[in-house]
């Protein structure tokens, strides 16, 4: 009598018997992807439905650049629109959740870029921390030392030259008072000339660069 065939399959050349041990091992890890692969489709949803709603506070101009590159789909646009001028907590949560669905659909090149304008919107360019330190040095050196102002109006002869003197007195008051009553370990702390002195210089070199259309990095260093 022929003996019947054992069942099984193959697997990388490796015969598995049904009802095996390794049958089913394998079967539990099968198990395990499925399981994994639903937590993984949750929190990709999730995620998606997140951006939509961060999509919503994304500049104009990183906006634009996103629907020039890949144009973005009408019914995304008119979505993010509608979810605007939804007031109500119900309509919007629903509208949202229509939101993450359009986003499903989009290409991973689209939403790659999406994370990378909303992180571009989050953080200061290269070029706006370097204005902002050539801001800060101007200040600090204006505070400091006596010939800086000189050196200030060779440059912004448009300077309204007794209001930042003015400023530049207050400031040094304040940190010779500040320093009296400091104790060890403390940071100083500026009062309203410092920081307006700042504001006027901070303002001052982004008028000059915009006038000029000189990159930052060539601008005269404090």
């Amino acid at each position: 009598m022929p003996r019947k065939s054992q069942r099984g399959y193959y697997v990388r050349g490796h015969f598995v018997a049904e009802g095996s041990e390794l049958d089913l091992e394998l079967k539990r890890e099968a198990k395990g992807d499925t399981d994994r692969s639903k937590t993984d489709l949750k929190r990709e949803s999730e995620h998606l439905q997140k951006l939509g709603e961060a999509l919503l506070t994304l500049r104009s101009d990183l906006m634009a650049r996103l629907r020039e590159r890949h144009e973005l789909s009408d019914k995304l646009i008119d979505a993010l629109d509608e979810a605007r001028r939804i007031t109500n907590f119900e309509g919007r949560r629903r509208q949202m959740q229509f939101i993450g669905k359009l986003m499903r659909a989009l290409e991973p090149q689209v939403i790659t870029d999406i994370e990378s304008a909303l992180e571009e919107q989050r953080k200061p360019s290269a070029r706006e921390t370097l204005a902002l330190h050539q801001a800060e040095q101007w200040r600090d050196r204006l505070v400091q030392d006596d010939g800086a102002l000189t050196d200030w109006l060779n440059t912004h002869p448009e300077a309204d030259v007794q209001h930042l003197r003015n400023l530049i007195r207050q400031a040094r008051k304040d940190a010779q008072a500040s320093a009296a009553q400091e104790r060890p370990g403390e940071a100083q702390r500026h009062g309203r000339a410092y920081r307006e002195i700042f504001q006027i210089v901070r303002s001052a070199l982004a008028s000059h660069d915009t006038d000029d259309h000189n990159d930052p990095a060539e601008e005269n260093q404090p």
